[in-house]
């Protein structure tokens, strides 16, 4: 068989972000991959949908890899890489290559994911395999637990998104669950209750996050001549982001600090 050269492997590239600071621990540089199946309402991406645009750059994993090592300096110990996108799992073969190779020179990999690209078969679960053999974190994005609303938000079954929750609880790899609030799509307390529930049947979530809905990316929408169904909706109020944490009790999620603490040693130390 031939030895793969994950250094040449290539991938259609949205963007590149230096000084990522909400993607994972500490900073990171984040590749956005291009390309993804949902249609979330909120997306603030909408133009990494297609798989391919007159923006979007194919390149490889050694090209990704050098821009990155030029800001590693700014990492400390505890930044590293994520992969986001679009969706970064629709490439996973780039993004098992780009790991790989990071992480013989030692860096954390973090992993942005919806993970509706998860197939619970033995043939993807041997793919899948490989890129989580190299990933440190899973940044696990959940839009809605109750399956006819994830339609509503999303265009797309959340069938396979849960069952990759479940299945990164059973390989215990860490993962930081966040739900991004939107008032009038994903704030429904009964939603919310069983998401919670869900939640706490995972072994491995170090970190639940409750992310308000933002309008920072409805420009692109228009940009695209796409229609903004949200189109008047305002940011949660303070008050209902609270009331989101307290009937999924996302503060109880505390593993992260200890993690952070014994394997990637805060700035401050």
């Amino acid at each position: 068989m031939t030895e793969i050269d994950y250094g040449k492997v290539t991938g259609m590239i949205h963007s590149t972000e230096s000084f990522g600071s909400v993607d994972g621990p500490g900073i990171r540089f984040v590749i956005f991959m291009q390309g993804c199946k949902m249609r979330c309402q909120y997306c603030h991406n909408p133009d990494t949908w297609a798989m391919e645009t007159n923006q979007s750059q194919e390149r490889t994993v050694d090209d990704v890899l050098a821009e990155a090592l030029r800001y590693k300096h700014f990492w400390g110990k505890n930044g590293g890489i994520t992969v986001s996108g679009g969706e970064a799992m629709l490439q996973i073969e780039f993004v098992t290559a780009l790991f790989t190779k990071a992480k013989e020179l030692g860096i954390h990999c973090t992993l942005d994911t919806c993970g509706f690209a998860f197939r619970d078969t033995p043939e993807y679960h041997e793919i899948v395999d490989k890129l989580l053999a190299v990933t440190d974190l899973v940044l696990l994005d959940l839009k809605e637990i109750n399956p006819k609303q994830h339609i509503v938000v999303t265009r797309q079954p959340n069938t396979n998104i849960l069952a990759f929750a479940r299945y990164l609880s059973d390989k215990g790899i860490p993962v930081w669950i966040r739900h991004v609030l939107v008032p009038g799509l994903t704030d429904f307390d009964d939603d919310l209750i069983e998401l919670g529930k869900f939640v706490a049947t995972l072994k491995n979530v170090d970190k639940f996050e409750i992310l308000p809905y933002h309008t920072l990316g409805e420009f692109k929408w228009h940009e695209l001549g796409i229609p903004y169904t949200l189109e008047g909706v305002k940011p949660p109020t303070k008050e209902r982001v609270q009331n989101a944490k307290d009937l999924m009790h996302t503060e109880s999620y505390t593993e992260y600090m200890k993690r952070i603490h014994q394997l990637y040693i805060p700035f401050s130390e």
